[in-house]
């Protein structure tokens, strides 16, 4: 206990410090949002990775995922890394970054308002955003606070409050800056955590081969009679395991958190690199998460009292709780890294969401055009450290929300998440992604994804989930293309000057 004790404190004085070091760079909006657009590859690879991969992968999902398809999960962690991670950033990248400078946009509501000429698709985009994030910090704060109760013995109550307020601490100091940089150090800790984990697990279940044949002898949960689909390469059931790659691979795409990391990156030369050192760092984490939790079948299931059925957020805790105190500790830290950044995205996209789009609601103009009116210098730095202001005070109350309904959740972690994502991205992917390559996306084909990503998701979920969340949201996010490139046919075009000047960026040298 005393060296889990030890490390840990170490771990969270490390993670303040470094928001007591960015506070002077956080005065402004730039600093505090996107750390002055000048943040290097290596920290944007990691923070998108940390941001990417919380305690909703390492628990959630990997426990969930591991004990439904075997082996076969670990596709999960390859699409991510591929999809995910490799095809995000050569799809939206650069694009991103040279369009997002270009019309001054600092948020993906804010892209969506300029891009489109349409302060409603701000305004909606903001709201969807904003609500539609509570329940993926829910989910993190759950799977975290599970991990705690398991290394330290601590009740989860206790755990979500304690990571909440530090988590805060951090992001209110420093802004984006101190989010990369602990970024970067939580994910050298994760890439570490997680290699070794999966290294004692293994050991514990006397190597590789003899999990892998112990795995192949449990028949599957359809048939009775048929033993090996577990550890066969595409699992029990492949349609169902293609849905999970596209719901955490695609939906990256289309979530405010990580499309937000290309937008303060310094350079295009510094988004080749990052592309490469985030795509490593997913194949390890992505990768190794959906490895490890493949075996969870060779551990005795958890069961919920309530329900009479498994408790899939207890899976992984149940395969660490034997290994020895370092490695607990190790994993308590992993999670930790992984969980605590995620937080610091999630609730920074959030609040300065709502301030920069919905209570300060600046409208810019295109580049060439002239904007009516000026504003003295003295008034301007005002404006902008009230907005920093404003936008502190609503990271508070976003992690008050999310704590309220992670004290309570709802559901499993991964149910939170599906429903999380597959609103989020089912209404932004398509129209963000067509907004930066074609002119001829229109406002109202991107009003039309906001209601089909949304309003899919939402009735799904009040008709008791017919359709499995994470299935629902993979349909939600594919689906918005169709409609996006369809409803663009049939409605009024943006006059071609506008598209032109926001198009210009890409033919800068």
């Amino acid at each position: 206990m005393f060296i889990k004790v030890l490390l840990t404190i170490i771990f969270l004085v490390i993670m303040i410090g470094v928001g007591f070091y960015s506070r002077k760079q956080a005065n402004s909006v730039d600093g505090f949002v996107l750390g002055g657009r000048s943040v290097g590859p290596w920290l944007t690879a990691f923070a998108y990775g940390t941001s990417y991969f919380s305690a909703v992968v390492f628990v959630g999902y990997a426990g969930q995922f591991g004990w439904k398809y075997g082996l076969s999960s670990a596709w999960i962690g390859i699409g991510n890394a591929l999809i995910g991670s490799l095809l995000a950033w050569m799809i939206l990248g650069r694009r991103t970054k040279l369009m997002t400078q270009h019309i001054e946009s600092r948020t993906m509501p804010d892209f969506f308002g300029t891009r489109f000429r349409d302060q409603g698709l701000r305004v909606a985009a903001s709201i969807i955003a904003f609500v539609f994030l509570i329940p993926y910090t829910a989910g993190v704060y759950s799977g975290i606070s599970r991990l705690f109760e398991m290394g330290f013995g601590i009740p989860y109550e206790y755990c979500v409050i304690i990571m909440s307020i530090l988590t805060a601490i951090y992001v209110i100091l420093g802004g984006y800056k101190a989010t990369a940089m602990n970024d970067f150090i939580q994910g050298l800790i994760m890439l570490f955590g997680i290699v070794a984990v999966i290294i004692a697990v293994l050991n514990d279940q006397g190597g590789f081969s003899q999990a892998v044949e112990r795995l192949a002898t449990i028949p599957s949960d359809a048939d009775p009679l048929v033993n090996g689909g577990f550890a066969s390469w595409f699992g029990p059931d492949p349609w169902g395991l293609l849905g999970v790659v596209i719901l955490t691979s695609l939906g990256t795409m289309g979530l405010p958190q990580m499309v937000g990391k290309f937008y303060s990156i310094t350079d295009e030369s510094a988004i080749k690199r990052g592309t490469i050192i985030s795509t490593i760092f997913a194949f390890i984490v992505a990768g190794g998460c959906y490895f490890l939790g493949g075996f969870g079948r060779l551990y005795e299931p958890v069961i919920n009292e309530a329900t009479g059925k498994i408790a899939f957020d207890s899976i992984v805790p149940a395969m660490l709780v034997t290994l020895p105190d370092v490695l607990i500790a190790l994993v308590v830290l992993l999670v930790l890294s992984a969980s605590m950044s995620t937080l610091a995205s999630l609730v920074l996209t959030s609040s300065s969401t709502m301030t920069l789009d919905l209570i300060y609601r600046d409208k810019k103009a295109l580049p060439g055009e002239v904007e009516e009116g000026s504003i003295d210098d003295i008034v301007s730095e005002n404006i902008e450290r009230r907005k920093v202001v404003i936008m502190r005070v609503l990271i508070v109350f976003f992690i008050v929300i999310s704590l309220m309904i992670a004290l309570n959740p709802p559901t499993f972690i991964a149910q939170l998440m599906g429903i999380s994502w597959g609103a989020l991205a089912g209404a932004f992917l398509a129209p963000f992604m067509l907004g930066l390559y074609w002119r001829g996306v229109t406002p109202v084909s991107v009003w039309a994804c906001f209601i089909w990503g949304v309003g899919l998701t939402v009735i799904n979920m009040l008709l008791g989930n017919p359709i499995n969340p994470i299935n629902c949201g993979a349909i939600a996010m594919v689906g918005g293309f169709p409609v996006v490139f369809l409803a663009s046919l049939f409605t009024k075009k943006l006059p071609e000057s506008d598209v032109e000047r926001m198009f210009q960026c890409y033919e800068i040298k």
